[in-house]
């Protein structure tokens, strides 16, 4: 509970610094950069307590400084010399809500059986937008597939899931004829 504090204290503060200097959009593109390295490496080294701060300043510095805003490296070296390194990515998703909820964004995943086209998530898109709790908002969807459902789709906006998969129908059928044999039985 305590990193959670922690990283929305430091969110809250670039978020804050990021709108007060107009940088907005910039700082988030950065954090999308940074979130979106997939080296582990450096994520373990990054978070690591026995890296000392001075060395994790300059690994970062040494990736990153050509590609984003002074104000983001500066973010970071204060995070690292705070020794804040392990809240790193806690910051990033605790700055990126901040950010989907002063721009009207809304996270919406999608789970299908399948791949689905570009086409298909706009139409989801389009029919989610009719949803009340989506109304005046922008839709960010994620999309990823499970086989397990075997078809149709799942589609979870916060803590709402809707299922219309198949695997949700074959277990209400189960569940029904389980309940129908005793009832017969009586």
């Amino acid at each position: 509970m305590r990193q959670t504090k922690v990283a929305q204290r430091y969110a809250k503060a670039i978020f804050d610094l990021a709108v007060e200097t107009s940088k907005l959009e910039e700082v988030k593109q950065d954090f999308d950069l940074i979130q979106s390295v997939q080296s582990k490496d450096l994520h373990l080294m990054l978070m690591s307590p026995v890296v000392k701060a001075e060395k994790k300043i300059a690994i970062f510095e040494a990736v990153f400084s050509k590609h984003i805003q002074p104000l983001t490296l500066s973010f970071f070296k204060l995070i690292f010399s705070k020794g804040r390194s392990v809240a790193i990515q806690d910051i990033i998703s605790a700055f990126i809500e901040k950010y989907r909820l002063q721009k009207g964004i809304q996270l919406v995943e999608l789970t299908t059986a399948v791949e689905v086209s570009n086409e298909i998530k706009g139409a989801i898109s389009a029919v989610l937008k009719e949803n009340k709790l989506l109304k005046g908002k922008s839709i960010e969807m994620r999309s990823k597939v499970d086989a397990s459902i075997i078809g149709g789709l799942i589609v979870q906006i916060e803590d709402q899931l809707f299922d219309a998969s198949i695997r949700h129908d074959l277990q209400a059928i189960k569940k029904q004829f389980i309940e129908n044999m005793y009832i017969s039985k009586i």
